[in-house]
């Protein structure tokens, strides 16, 4: 390097040929890069997967437009529509839905069937009631007599184990279909209800002219005697 001042004339040429310098190796980079790049320095693009264009369902014969009949439909949809289809009404169908829901308390409750009141639980349910009255020496709690049935129940058989067959089990004779007939069983060998009917009849007609006549004769037997 020279040791004298530069002039601004020299300084211009020096940066010109600089700068053109610089212009030419980039023109050689680029060349090589679109002549000579390897191929692991480019950029791969994916390949475009042409398919076949599928053939139109309308063609025209004869100068005719008419629609290819074997494309609309495959065999296994052209089997469906010969055969008679059944046709539901959505809000019957809902409405059944709902109804069969409703028929058991759920699986929470083991599919307890809605009760279905019949004459002979309706009698049951009243004996059960009252079964206060049933055993005078038997207490249980007083229910309200305004109670309905319950909405989900089932009636079922309670079956003795093999170390009850003398100490609770049922004779064959003993047996009976539903409560009531049991108790009238048992009435008739006991005349518990009997009895008690008539002491309450003979409260209610102290006093009256059905008490009255009743003593008069039970005094004529006495005389008679």
């Amino acid at each position: 390097m020279h040791n004298e001042n530069l002039t601004d004339d020299q300084i211009d040429e020096l940066l010109g040929k600089a700068h053109a310098r610089l212009s030419g190796k980039e023109h050689r980079e680029s060349a090589a890069l679109s002549l000579g790049t390897p191929a692991k320095q480019l950029v791969s693009a994916s390949k475009l997967n042409f398919t076949p264009i599928a053939e139109p369902y309308v063609v025209q014969r004869a100068g005719i437009a008419r629609a290819d009949t074997h494309r609309l439909l495959s065999d296994r949809e052209r089997q469906l529509c010969s055969r008679a289809r059944r046709v539901e009404d959505p809000i019957s169908s809902r409405k059944k839905h709902i109804e069969s829901k409703k028929a058991t308390a759920g699986a929470e409750w083991f599919d307890l069937p809605r009760t279905i009141l019949t004459p002979e639980l309706k009698r049951d349910l009243q004996l059960l009631k009252m079964r206060s009255v049933l055993d005078p020496k038997r207490h249980y709690k007083k229910e309200s007599a305004t109670a309905k049935a319950p909405e989900f129940s089932q009636v079922g058989t309670i079956v003795e184990g093999p170390t009850e067959f003398y100490s609770a089990r049922l004779q064959n004779k003993d047996r009976k279909r539903t409560f009531v007939e049991e108790v009238m069983v048992g009435e008739s060998s006991t005349g518990r209800f009997k009895t008690k009917y008539h002491e309450v009849q003979a409260v209610k007609t102290s006093g009256k002219k059905a008490h009255y006549n009743a003593l008069k004769a039970k005094r004529s037997r006495a005389l008679r005697s």
